[in-house]
């Protein structure tokens, strides 16, 4: 819980406090409440530490100068291939769902659209028929990378940029990855579980997972707070997944995948919890 250590005006300069405190590694934030600047400890232990420097500082025992960051000269031509260095797994999760609206948009050949999904199907008289996928573990996850129309993929690519790149850049690419395994396969059998045999795919599963992993490891880890999507965003989403659950979208003639989406959320939010407690501790 955040411990307040200082209020200031808004006019108040408070960079060289900040600076001072990391200096010394105590967490904190700086916020505007009220009419204020507040300034928040992340650990209470610091407390007392802080509060000693604090005076200092405002003494004029300890002085800070900040110098403005040295400017780069980044060559021209070059965006692409930095943008694809900073968020590889982030951009080739997009591309293959791009891949697969493409395989449903185009009428492929129906073999190359069940390969992706949870259980390989055949079409008679116009109805799939599905069989059994006997070890065939990839289905787990593939189906996160089915679109079934425009603005599914368009929603989907955008929240995955947006959500995506942040942890890819926070935790690396292998986390990432690793994120994106784990709860494409627990939302993937949460939906088959609800719905049984039926034609499901989508990233939105993984999106809310993006999504809840966020929210909780922002909130959890100090060093990771930017990672939390901002609360209207956070209520915009949740308030669309509890629209969803009520059925309210069924009536325009929309499919959606509630289960993927909860079962998503909840899985992210859980493997959030653990990361950020984790490298909380090591750091």
């Amino acid at each position: 819980m955040s411990v307040l250590l200082y209020r200031g005006s808004l006019t108040e300069d408070l960079r060289p406090l900040s600076a001072l405190l990391w200096q010394q590694k105590i967490a904190h934030r700086i916020v505007e409440e009220d009419g204020v600047q507040v300034v928040l400890l992340a650990e209470g232990a610091d407390k007392d530490r802080a509060d000693d420097f604090l005076e200092r500082w405002q003494s004029g025992e300890l002085q800070v100068t900040l110098r403005p960051a040295p400017t780069v000269n980044r060559p021209k031509g070059n965006a692409l291939p930095a943008l694809v260095r900073s968020a590889p797994v982030t951009l080739a999760l997009i591309a293959m769902s791009i891949l697969g609206f493409l395989l449903v948009y185009l009428n492929a050949p129906v073999s190359w659209v069940a390969a992706f999904t949870y259980e390989p199907f055949t079409l008679q008289g116009g109805r799939p028929m599905f069989s059994e996928a006997s070890g065939q573990i990839w289905r787990l996850v593939t189906p996160a990378f089915l679109h079934f129309g425009l603005m599914h993929i368009v929603f989907n690519s955008l929240w995955c940029w947006e959500l995506g790149r942040r942890i890819e850049s926070a935790l690396g690419s292998f986390n990432l990855l690793g994120l994106f395994v784990a709860t494409a396969a627990l939302s993937n059998f949460a939906q088959h579980t609800v719905s049984g045999s039926v034609l499901f795919g989508g990233l939105s599963g993984v999106v809310y997972a993006f999504l809840g992993f966020s929210w909780v490891a922002g909130r959890i880890n100090p060093r990771w707070q930017h990672l939390a999507p901002a609360t209207p965003i956070m209520l915009f989403m949740v308030g669309w997944l509890v629209v969803c659950l009520l059925g309210l979208v069924d009536v325009l003639g929309f499919s959606v995948a509630n289960a993927a989406h909860v079962g998503g959320l909840f899985s992210g939010s859980v493997i959030g919890v653990a990361f950020a407690l984790l490298y909380r501790k090591q750091h």
